[in-house]
């Protein structure tokens, strides 16, 4: 039985009259009759009970009709859901992200993203670049928000903006209000770094930097997180660098302040697979490129 033949056999049950089903079928009687045999014949069993003047259904016809109808609604569902999931309409997106990313932009192209594809089920998963990395690799990801960038033959990196960095202070610490400092001028301050683990990372950015203008870094505290270190700087533990957007989001026991002079600055970038061409990906990355657009 093929899907030609069950799409005749529904026709005739339904109208329960060969000539309506095949005007219904846009085709001539003679030729749907004898499909209905030959089904009958393949399936070794009478469909209809065929009278003078009216045909009905048998109990193997009953029971046909009620399994084709469910089949073909299938059918018609899985089209449905395979066409939208190659639209990109439904589906699932899986994308990982630094922590500072959290005080950017990131927000905006997720809730552009959603009001876009409601039906698309987002995952969002916090790691660090080497982390970024490997979750790509492996395909655990499709997307990765990373500083500056994830450097990789396989991936395909679109630089969303770049940020000077700034520095996160304890409000404890005597500064002139919110002016810019010199790290020069901070002796003896501690320098709160992150991630410790893997290396090369964000901290051996700021280290960089500050190597380049002769800043003291000899001071140093280790943690994992971006979320941490502003709690170690909450308390007094020391300073930390972070991208100018951590500074929009106001928390206690700290202040921002622009450096001067100018420090450097990090850029966020969107990275995904150099094979991957599902239009899922395509779509976030042209609204995370069109949003980072509005934001510069």
């Amino acid at each position: 039985m093929n899907f030609k033949q069950l799409t005749y056999f529904i026709a005739v049950a339904e109208e329960l009259h060969f000539g309506r089903a095949a005007e219904r079928l846009n085709m001539a009687q003679p030729p749907l009759s004898r499909q209905i045999k030959q089904l009958e014949e393949e399936l070794e069993a009478t469909l209809f009970n065929r009278g003078r003047s009216a045909i009905s259904l048998t109990q193997a016809g009953e029971r046909l009709l009620q399994r084709g109808k469910s089949i073909m609604t299938q059918l018609e569902d899985t089209r449905l859901e395979v066409r939208r999931l190659g639209q990109g309409a439904e589906g699932r997106l899986r994308i990982g992200f630094v922590g500072s990313a959290t005080f950017g932009i990131l927000p905006n192209i997720i809730k552009s993203y959603r009001a876009h594809f409601p039906e698309v089920n987002l995952s969002l998963l916090p790691m660090n670049n080497a982390q970024l990395h490997r979750a790509l690799i492996s395909r655990e990801i499709d997307v990765a928000f990373a500083r500056p960038e994830l450097n990789d033959s396989e991936f395909v990196t679109r630089q969303l903006l770049e940020e000077p960095l700034i520095a996160a202070v304890p409000d404890t610490m005597e500064l002139d209000g919110g002016k810019p400092i010199d790290l020069r001028a901070l002796e003896g301050a501690s320098f709160v770094l992150y991630p410790e683990h893997p290396r090369p990372s964000f901290a051996d950015v700021v280290l960089s930097y500050c190597e380049t203008q002769e800043i003291d870094t000899s001071k140093r505290i280790w943690t994992m997180d971006l979320q941490t270190a502003l709690s170690l700087v909450s308390i007094g533990e020391g300073i930390c660098i972070v991208p100018e957007s951590v500074g929009s989001a106001k928390r206690n026991g700290l202040r921002y302040h622009k450096i001067t002079p100018a420090l450097g600055s990090t850029a966020l970038s969107a990275n995904f697979r150099l094979d991957e061409q599902g239009l899922h990906i395509n779509n976030f990355i042209k609204i995370a490129q069109r949003v980072a657009r509005k934001t510069i």
